[in-house]
Order: C-alpha cells, then sequence, then structure tokens
C-alpha cells in the first residue's frame, strides 16, 4: 500500500469512499432505490401468486363491460361464485369495456402491473404535496417508499381484488398538487367522483374553502370578479367533469343511468353487509359495538358529526396555506362518514404516512422523535393486517358477537383516520393566526411554494 492510499479515508468496509455501499448510494441513490423497489415488487408479486389471490373484484368489473358490450342490464348482473353486484355508477362500466379484449391472465397481470406503476405515482405525489424535504431526491424517495408501502394492508387487497382505489387517489393527488389556476385542475376530482362517488367529498371542500376566502375578499371591499378564486373554479370543474361523465352515460347507457342515479345509488347495503369487519367506516365500527345489522340513527348522528368536524378542519387548514394536511383530512373524513368503506378503500394511508414521516424528517431532538413515534404507530396500524386477527366469516355475522378487544382490533382504521384529524387539529393550532387573512386576501401565491408545490414549514 502506497503512502497516498494510506493517508484515504475509508467507509466502514475499508473501500476508499466513493466505492463501497455508502458512496454508490451517495452517488446512485434513484439506482440503488429502484433495484430495492423492483426486488420488493418481485416478492411482494410472488407471494399474491403464491397465495393464489383470485382479483375478484377485476373480474367483476370485467363482467360489467362484457354486460355492456352484450346490451344487459348493469345493475341485474351478479359476478363470479360470490354472486358479486355491480355497485358503482356506469360510467365506470363504460371505463371496464376494454377489459373484455383481453384473457383473464393476461388482464389480471397488466392490472397487477398497472397498480404497481400506480402506486409509485401516488407516494411521487405525495411527496410534491407533502413538501418533500430537499435533502432527499424525489425519484430515489419515491421509489425507496414504494417498496416499503406496498406492504400496508390496504395497499395489498387492492391488489388482491384488482381493485382501482389506487388509480382514483391518483386522480385527486394530482388535482391537488396542480398549481392554483391551473386549468385542468378539478378534472382528476370529477373523474375519481364519476367512477366512485366518495372522492366527490374534495369537491366539497374545495367549494367550502373558496366561498371562505369569496366573503373575505368581498368584505374587504373587493369586487366579485376578484372574489372567483382558483378553489371555486376548480370545484367548478371538478362538478363539470362530473356532470359529464353522468351525461356521456345517460346518452350511452340511458337505461342503466336512470336505475343506478333513482335507486341504486341509495342502497347501501347493496355493496355488502354493514358489520363485516372489512368494512372499515363508522358505521362499520358502530354495528360491531351495538351488535346490530345497522346502527341507524347513531350512525346518522356520528357521520354528521364527522363530515362537519372534518370539513372543517380541512377548510381551516387549507386556508391557513397547509394544503397537504387539508387533503389528507378530507380523505379521512370521507373514508369515516363512507356507509362502506372496505379496508382496501384506505390506501390513502400512503399520504398519511408519507406525510406524517416527512413532518418528523424536518424536525430534530425530541420533536423528531415524537413525530417518528407517530408514523411508527400509523404504519404499524396500516401495515399489522389486525382487522383479520378477530373471527370473520362472510354471512356467518360472527362480527355481531365481538367482545372488546376484538372490536378494538376490527376499528384500527377509523381509530387513524381520527388519529389525523386530531394531529391536523394540533398542526392548526401551531399555524398563526394571521396566516388565514393572509391566504385569503394576498391570493394563491401564498398557498403554493415553488413549482406549485405546497410551502414547506
Amino acid at each position: 500500500m502506497t503512502a497516498l492510499e494510506l493517508q484515504q479515508p475509508t467507509d466502514p468496509a475499508g473501500a476508499p469512499p466513493g466505492t463501497g455501499l455508502t458512496g454508490l448510494l451517495r452517488r446512485r441513490p434513484t439506482l440503488l432505490a429502484a433495484l430495492a423497489c423492483l426486488a420488493s415488487f418481485t416478492a411482494f408479486w410472488t407471494a399474491q401468486r403464491l397465495a393464489h389471490v383470485t382479483m375478484i373484484d377485476l373480474m367483476v368489473y370485467r363482467a360489467e363491460g362484457l354486460t355492456v358490450r352484450a346490451g344487459g342490464s348493469l345493475y341485474d348482473m351478479v359476478a363470479t361464485s360470490a354472486h358479486l353486484p355491480n355497485t358503482y355508477p356506469p360510467f365506470a362500466a363504460l371505463l371496464f369495456t376494454p377489459l373484455t379484449l383481453l384473457d383473464v391472465p393476461a388482464m389480471r397481470t397488466l392490472a397487477t402491473a398497472g397498480n404497481l406503476l400506480l402506486l409509485v405515482a401516488v407516494v411521487h405525489l405525495s411527496l410534491r404535496l407533502a413538501g418533500r424535504p430537499r435533502r432527499l431526491p424525489r425519484p430515489a424517495a419515491a421509489l425507496a417508499l414504494s417498496a416499503v408501502l406496498v406492504w400496508c394492508e390496504p395497499v395489498w387487497t387492492t391488489l388482491r381484488y384488482g381493485q382501482i382505489n389506487l388509480l382514483l387517489t391518483a386522480l385527486v393527488l394530482w388535482d391537488l398538487t396542480r398549481r392554483d389556476g391551473h386549468r385542468l385542475a378539478g378534472v382528476g376530482i370529477g373523474l375519481a367522483a364519476g367512477l366512485k362517488l366518495t372522492p366527490a367529498l374534495f369537491a366539497v371542500f374545495l367549494a367550502l374553502a373558496g366561498a371562505v376566502r369569496a366573503g373575505r375578499l368581498l368584505r374587504s371591499g373587493a369586487g366579485p370578479r376578484a372574489a372567483w378564486n382558483p378553489w371555486l373554479r376548480q370545484a367548478a370543474v371538478a362538478t363539470a367533469t362530473f356532470l359529464a361523465t353522468v351525461l356521456l352515460s345517460a346518452l350511452v347507457l340511458p337505461r342503466d343511468a336512470h336505475r343506478f342515479w333513482t335507486g341504486v345509488v341509495f342502497a347501501a347495503d347493496r355493496v355488502g353487509e354493514v358489520e363485516i369487519t372489512a368494512n372499515q367506516s363508522l358505521r362499520g365500527v358502530l354495528a360491531r359495538l351495538l351488535h346490530t345489522h345497522d346502527p341507524g340513527a347513531a350512525w346518522a348522528v356520528a357521520a354528521g358529526l364527522t363530515a362537519a368536524a372534518g370539513l372543517a378542519l380541512a377548510v381551516a387548514a387549507l386556508l391557513r396555506g397547509e394544503r397537504a394536511w387539508a387533503t389528507v383530512a378530507c380523505a379521512a373524513t370521507a373514508l369515516l362518514i363512507s356507509p362502506i368503506s372496505w379496508s382496501h378503500h384506505w390506501v390513502w394511508c400512503v399520504p398519511m404516512l408519507v406525510l406524517v414521516g416527512s413532518e418528523a424528517l424536518r424536525r430534530t431532538g425530541a420533536a423528531a422523535r415524537r413525530r417518528w413515534a407517530v408514523t411508527a404507530a400509523l404504519g404499524l396500524l396500516f401495515c399489522s393486517f389486525a382487522l383479520w386477527w378477530v373471527p370473520h366469516h362472510w354471512h356467518h355475522h360472527k362480527e355481531l358477537h365481538q367482545n372488546g378487544g376484538q372490536m378494538l382490533l376490527s376499528a384500527v382504521y377509523p381509530l387513524a383516520g381520527l388519529a389525523v384529524l386530531a394531529l391536523t387539529a394540533l398542526r392548526l393550532r401551531r399555524t398563526p393566526g394571521s396566516a388565514l387573512h393572509e391566504a385569503t386576501d394576498t391570493g394563491p401565491a401564498v398557498l403554493t411554494g415553488k413549482g406549485g408545490q405546497p410551502p414547506t414549514p
């Protein structure tokens, strides 16, 4: 060894700096993250195949497409050996028609690959929404986080059933990460609501925030034209897009559209049994808690109060420039108040975990440790599969006879959703009240950072 070599520092493995794993991580973080993501996705895909997943919901989607092509009745058909009915708006069936052009194995392969790519997109958009800490390159961070988050139960179950939840989440996040005033902002929410109705709450949230902002501007002496702000415009675009999906389906499938909007849309029990552990909404929790198939007025009151509180928090957060917290608060509210929120609907755990983890990265000392503890707790809830630890069986109503511990296990996601609302409230307490006036009086520049991203706290 030469004198020059003796003077060079080495990494822990004894190699000169830049030649070992540490150096490679510094020089090629995206490459290493891509390899880790590929390895994780391969293991995930293998595990799903070994578990003989049926992708049963994907089979229902294909049956809807076949029904459209055959001119049959969408809301009389049942599919698979489980005799599952169609519960989506007719616009969804129109989009499912291309699935009929593939054989079943090819369709399943394409759906799995597409959902894995959508997961990476959702993580990327979540990082954009949260205002990624600058120390992390976004492609590497998105790939590395995707390698871990793919193992969350909602993501696992989404791919197990061949569901479209990641697509809906990506559409909404694509909208909410656009710069204020973007001409396409709102289209994603409208399309998502046309496929499944629950995302429509995001349009309501934007309309409420825009109305509050417009009221403040009018009271300050601004004219009606100045009061027309980007949030009202985005809510209007979302509404117009949703109505376009309704009109299109009414023109192509008039009988099915009439039946859905006059009857099926109100039949919440058509989706499935309220009390089963897979239903991670407040209604499901109350059904198990009260040992009844229909919690009735108790659920109506709980859902009404949660909707009011959740929307108030989301609107307040958006008005104070906390777009990421506003988004996850609205998502948690929608999942809590929906009559049925299957566990796979909770893929919103991805932006929730990304946001809380990003907050931890920005802190040091005790503050960072507290936020990492919260991140770990939420991650444990979503990765534990705890809701499946309780006795459960379709049509056997075992969930109506749960004890206290079992009720707690089968309420993990609603508890996580309520925790997200509580964290949003704590965040708002630490946000200066003057930020509200700045956000409503000076326009959209206050609400977005460079590149249209939310500001970094």
